[in-house]
């Protein structure tokens, strides 16, 4: 049996990244809803919908798990999925917790980086309350981060201005940890570490998700002695062109370059 990840597009690679380093020997689908790409943009309904069709698919593909690798389908979805299925279901949520307590030792700021749809969220907001006694957390919705990933699109020619731009609003000396809230954002660690300054923490969940997910299979007895293969799906549809799983493994191959940036 194989573990499932689902995204609007390509972010979720970077937590089936971390994934693939913890659990090396198990096979893995991975399921890019790209006809529906950005869910964070999109109606909550709507995007809902998308998510049980991709679900429902992915269900079907003999499945012992399955991690819902974006933000936004995991703050509208996830205890809704849960009621529905019954193989363990996983989801991502921005890393605030961690990032309060770094930032409350160095005395500093916290600044969320996702998408609008999981910024308003009654669950990013909910979350945001209970651990925010100082009233530290700044949040900004960047949805051109998500449409350069998609158009494969990582240049820091055309990536820091746009960054520069967005983040104008703030005084980033102030932010001691900024957290990556959409799975996309990590392809852009780099550009944001020189933005931001060496000084600045940057953190996203995929680490924790990709460890509780072994967690879980560990309980359940589940662990394989897989190959590591994956399969990769486009709302529904196999990739089976060279071009396209050329471009996932270079998708890979970044984010091993990026990932010393990780905290």
């Amino acid at each position: 049996m194989r573990i499932g990840f689902l995204d609007s597009g390509i972010g979720g690679i970077t937590v089936l990244h971390q994934a693939l380093k913890i659990l090396p020997n198990e096979d893995y689908i991975f399921y890019a809803d790209t006809l529906h790409v950005p869910y964070g943009e999109k109606p909550k309904e709507e995007v809902k919908q998308y998510i049980f069709n991709a679900v429902d698919f992915i269900a079907d593909q003999d499945v012992k798990a399955l991690v819902i690798a974006c933000n936004t389908a995991t703050s509208i979805a996830v205890e809704d999925l849960r009621k529905k299925y019954d193989f363990p279901i996983l989801g991502i949520e921005p890393a605030v917790k961690p990032a309060v307590q770094n930032s409350e030792e160095k005395r500093k700021k916290v600044l969320v980086l996702a998408t609008k749809l999981t910024l308003k969220e009654e669950k990013f907001q909910n979350l945001v309350k209970s651990i925010d006694n100082h009233d530290i957390v700044e949040s900004l919705p960047l949805p051109g981060l998500v449409q350069f990933a998609e158009e494969f699109e990582f240049s820091e020619e055309k990536v820091l201005p746009y960054l520069r731009q967005q983040l104008s609003i703030f005084d980033l000396k102030q932010f001691g940890t900024v957290v990556l809230g959409c799975t996309h954002f990590p392809y852009f660690k780099s550009s944001l570490q020189k933005l931001l300054g060496e000084d600045v923490d940057i953190i996203d969940g995929s680490v924790g998700t990709a460890k509780n997910l072994k967690r879980i299979l560990e309980e359940n007895n589940q662990m394989n002695n897989g190959t590591g293969n994956i399969s990769f799906f486009k709302s529904g549809d196999k990739v089976e062109d060279e071009t396209t799983l050329s471009n996932y493994k270079k998708l890979l191959a970044l984010l091993d370059k990026e990932s010393s940036l990780t905290k």
